[in-house]
């Protein structure tokens, strides 16, 4: 019997073919493309006209403000009393703590920090040694998958990790009992099984995409009592990690857990939850929106510009042809023509992004652990250099200080630890899974419900209807 079924599976796959081959040949389809490039494009001044603020952005490039929040903050100027702004060394605010606070204080005591981050942005509150462990315990026993699942993701087909995210999420909504229930008690099992099963599912997906590649397929259960950084290491890798490994990784994890709700993907998540649809939907759709390449993808831009710019710079250590190849990228004459430094710049944080200059400071000792202190120097000279460069060439223009943002040196850090670039926006995804949840149970928490729908202004000339035997 399953002999037949694989056949007709098989016979079935051959006799279908691909959708999209369906339609590329379609002169129906080329027509409608050409009449897009007019019909949906809106000039820019006609926002100026109507004072629309595109992209939520004000023209000071701050984010115009839709919502209240408690879960986080993101600083990077100050305001005085007449309403201009300062900038400032930037701050990442968790519940009211400075990021930086937490980390040191975990670094500090020599232990892991995100499971407390966790705890912290969920609850409202530090969690005591004894919460702490208990806590842990619960998401080290909670990240193993139902076998129903694991054998979907190996019968999966594609490669990209972050699509095999978004469906296994939408496919634990049928194993829920109670996947519509908002109830708190119900919102918080629901995020710290998403939080818990997350490294399990992008790790079982990365090993079944190798394993179509002709690779060994590994599948390692994830171990109790283990902190959720160094089981996602173990599931990827086994044995081959180190302390510092896990610690590097814990920390990322930390950093990338909230920025705010003003961020494209917490955004979608709370648009959807204002709705009222089931959770599963609705991380499905900050999934969906963190795997742009203008969001969670950025750190895989950065990776490739680096790559390109070391095999063009000859001299590691050399500032004047650093600036050279630097001011090209700038002009538009190198690289992928864009005019943009990857990594440098953030819509909030000016002088500094404090993720940045964390995980900056621990990648100096994985650099020096991995005998890889020559590209971490370089990294060092080619930031200082690219935020010189890019005030020199366009700072006037913007008018706005620039630093290098976390994506500058994440993608170098995950190298370092050994993971491949494909798992670069997925461990993004497992980190800001905190965030999002806790944001979602705030937008279903308040007392006055209201979906959240934002107006936009039609710029269309009325025409009249023409008769079809008269176009």
């Amino acid at each position: 019997m399953n002999n037949f079924l694989f056949l007709i599976s098989t016979i079935d796959k051959q006799l279908k073919p691909d959708i999209m081959d369906r339609l590329k040949d379609s002169e129906t389809i080329k027509k409608i493309s050409k009449t897009v490039e007019t019909t949906c494009n809106i000039d820019n001044e006609l926002f100026k006209t109507f004072n629309v603020k595109r992209g939520l952005r004000n023209e000071d490039h701050t984010g115009v403000v839709v919502g209240l929040t408690k879960v986080g903050d993101v600083v990077g100027y100050e305001r005085d009393a007449e309403g201009n702004l300062t900038p400032i060394p930037g701050r990442l605010i968790y519940r009211g703590i400075s990021l930086e606070d937490i980390v040191k204080g975990a670094q500090k005591e020599d232990r892991l920090g995100f499971e407390e981050v966790v705890y912290l942005i969920l609850s409202g509150n530090l969690p005591s040694k004894v919460e702490l462990k208990e806590f842990s315990g619960v998401i080290s026993r909670t990240m193993d998958l139902n076998p129903k699942i694991v054998m979907h993701i190996l019968d999966l087909v594609g490669k990209d990790i972050m699509n095999y995210l978004s469906r296994c999420v939408l496919e634990l909504y049928t194993f829920d009992e109670n996947p519509d229930d908002t109830t708190p008690e119900n919102l918080i099992k629901q995020s710290i099984n998403l939080i818990a099963t997350f490294p399990t599912i992008v790790a079982y997906a990365h090993n079944a995409i190798r394993h179509g590649q002709g690779k060994s397929l590994h599948i390692r259960h994830p171990q109790p009592d283990v902190s959720l950084a160094e089981n996602f290491l173990y599931m990827m890798k086994g044995r081959h990690y180190t302390p510092l490994d896990v610690k590097i990784l814990d920390l990322a994890m930390m950093v990338h857990a909230d920025h705010g709700g003003g961020n494209n993907s917490t955004f979608t998540v709370r648009v959807t939850s204002s709705t009222g649809t089931d959770t599963y939907s609705t991380i499905a759709a900050g999934i969906g929106s963190l795997k742009g390449p203008l969001h969670g993808g950025a750190n895989l831009k950065v990776i490739d510009m680096i790559q390109t710019i070391k095999s063009e710079v000859k001299d590691w250590t050399s500032v004047e042809e650093i600036d050279n190849y630097l001011c090209k990228i700038l002009n538009k004459e190198a690289y992928d023509r864009t005019g943009l430094i990857y990594g440098i710049g953030h819509a909030i944080y000016t002088i500094s992004d404090p993720r940045t200059v964390l995980l900056k400071e621990m990648a100096r000792d994985l650099a020096i652990e991995k005998g890889r202190e020559a590209e971490y120097n370089f990294y060092t000279l080619l930031e200082e250099r690219a935020i010189f460069n890019f005030m020199e060439t366009k700072g006037k223009n913007v008018n706005k200080q620039v630093c290098a943002n976390v994506d500058f040196y994440s993608g170098f850090v995950y190298d370092m630890i050994g993971l491949p670039q494909e798992i670069y926006t997925p461990l993004f995804a497992m980190a800001r899974i905190v965030g999002w949840t806790a944001h979602r149970i705030e937008e279903l928490n308040f007392k006055q419900k209201r979906i959240i729908r934002p107006a936009y202004k039609n710029a269309a000339d009325v025409r009249e209807y023409i008769p079809i035997d008269k176009r």
